[in-house]
């Protein structure tokens, strides 16, 4: 249906860059680079972005034959909404020349450098926030000066800057982890003192980590969304991205001599001195949520949380969720209802027009498990609060990870330590086991402590899962 449609355009130069991106998929395409689309084209300023693909060179050989530039729309139950992005200036595969990127982040032009890399691009430990020496990419970035990672083109780019005596660029993290600035921060020096104890140093004394808290639902473009994208507009557009309506972005106002865009200046962007309470709220109650409604969903046979949700039973569930075992663990930020801001992610999850697949939303749990769930569970075995919502959500990863659903078909689990955990699911055939099996995992629970109250109820709920599925599970559990 496409053929003979004429690509995107570009009629106005992008900024000159100020930004370098890592890791450009649609996520930071849906909110970082609209936001500073906007703000570009408001207040002006050498702001334009630099994306970099770190694994795939998929989103730029889609990007560059139409000028770097997409559309952003959004999707509601007013209907859609399309905004023209056009401030990238260029998308840059890493992998193909890690040289000429180092020398670009080099630059002191370059006075931020974003990263949405997943939890799993840290190179870190997910259950202690450090970073793990054991990694292979870590190993290679400490021998070699063209970097494997993430957190290696930091430590080199800034290596670079250092020796030619240039500031060093801020680093906003914008990943869903908790103190994600601090994580950022960790994982850069550590790398960086076992390369050059000075240049961590420096880094140290010099260098800026602004934690931030970011709140869209994104979920992933297919290629039915492109053709349809394409009709309307009358353009094709290879890398259209799809977005719900609501946007917050917390960002701490920490910035190397004050550098960045006027971010306030856009609605839904906050510039606060802490992060902390609207980065707990968000990680509880919506990743954490979003978490478990994608592996109880899953086994239960729904595509996407918004099919997931509307089933009353699920529905009723997630209050419970949040009422009984998540909000009793938050200390809200200043002037919010968390109450309210639950009947509002509801209904921001049941929007039919967003198709988030639970099967994208399970990706990585290995990664995501100890901030999104693992924390608040522990919260409540530590207050002596029953919490058996969240034991739930976590048996049903056990149950998702170890590769068969409930229909004994196979579950292509994407997670980096999915090896190890269906080698520890397949020991036993017994529930029981299999969850202590899984619980052994240092990576994922070793954090936590969890307690032998913990242990029980975890494995008590693989067991309901297992005998009864999870549809009457969830369904005994609020009955």
């Amino acid at each position: 249906m496409t053929k003979g449609l004429p690509l995107l355009e570009r009629r106005n130069p992008a900024p000159q860059p100020g930004i370098v991106h890592l890791g450009l998929g649609a996520f930071f395409r849906s909110f970082g680079v609209l936001v500073i689309d906007c703000l570009a084209k408001s207040q002006g300023g050498d702001w334009g972005i630099i994306g970099v693909s770190l694994q795939s060179s998929r989103t730029r050989d889609a990007l560059a034959p139409q000028d770097n530039m997409y559309t952003a729309v959004s999707k509601g139950a007013g209907g859609e909404n399309s905004r023209l992005i056009s401030v990238l200036s260029e998308v840059v595969f890493a992998q193909e020349a890690p040289g000429e990127l180092l020398d670009r982040m080099s630059k002191p032009a370059i006075k931020i450098v974003t990263l949405t890399v997943t939890e799993k691009g840290y190179c870190h430990v997910p259950s202690t926030g450090q970073l793990s020496f054991d990694h292979p990419d870590v190993r290679a970035d400490i021998l070699d000066t063209f970097p494997r990672s993430a957190v290696g083109y930091l430590v080199r780019a800034l290596a670079q800057r250092w020796a030619a005596g240039i500031p060093p660029f801020t680093i906003l993290s914008c990943d869903n982890l908790p103190n994600n600035g601090q994580v950022a921060r960790n994982v850069v020096l550590s790398l960086a003192e076992a390369i050059d104890p000075n240049l961590a140093k420096w880094i140290a004394e010099e260098g800026c980590f602004p934690s931030t808290m970011v709140d869209r639902i994104v979920p992933a473009t297919t290629s039915v969304d492109i053709e349809r994208q394409a009709e309307r507009a009358g353009v094709l557009d290879r890398a259209p991205v799809f977005h719900e309506p609501f946007i917050q972005w917390v960002i701490e106002d920490n910035f190397v001599d004050g550098a960045r865009p006027d971010f306030s200046e856009f609605p839904g962007v906050q510039l606060v001195s802490d992060v902390a309470p609207f980065e707990e709220m968000k990680i509880r109650m919506l990743n954490g949520t979003h978490s478990t409604l994608a592996y109880l969903g899953y086994l239960a046979g729904y595509d996407t949380i918004s099919e997931t949700v509307t089933d009353h039973v699920f529905g009723k569930f997630l209050f419970n969720l949040w009422s009984n075992e998540i909000i009793p663990t938050i200390v809200p930020p200043i002037g919010v209802d968390l109450a309210q801001y639950a009947r509002d992610l509801l209904q921001r999850y049941a929007n039919p027009a967003i198709q988030h697949r639970t099967s994208q939303i399970a990706m990585d749990g290995s990664q995501k498990l100890p901030q999104r769930i693992l924390g608040t569970l522990s919260d409540n075995l530590n207050l002596g609060h029953e919490c058996r919502g969240l034991m739930l959500g976590v048996a049903a990863w056990m149950r998702y990870v170890g590769g068969i659903d409930e229909k004994g078909l196979p579950i292509d689990v994407k997670d980096p330590l999915a090896q190890q955990l269906r080698i520890l699911s397949d020991k036993s055939n017994d529930p029981w086991n299999k969850a202590q099996n899984l619980m052994s995992c240092d990576a994922v629970f070793g954090g936590i402590g969890l307690s032998e109250k913990g242990r029980e109820g975890i494995a008590t709920a693989y067991m309901s899962l297992s005998e009864d599925g999870a549809q009457a599970a969830v369904a005994k559990l609020v009955s």
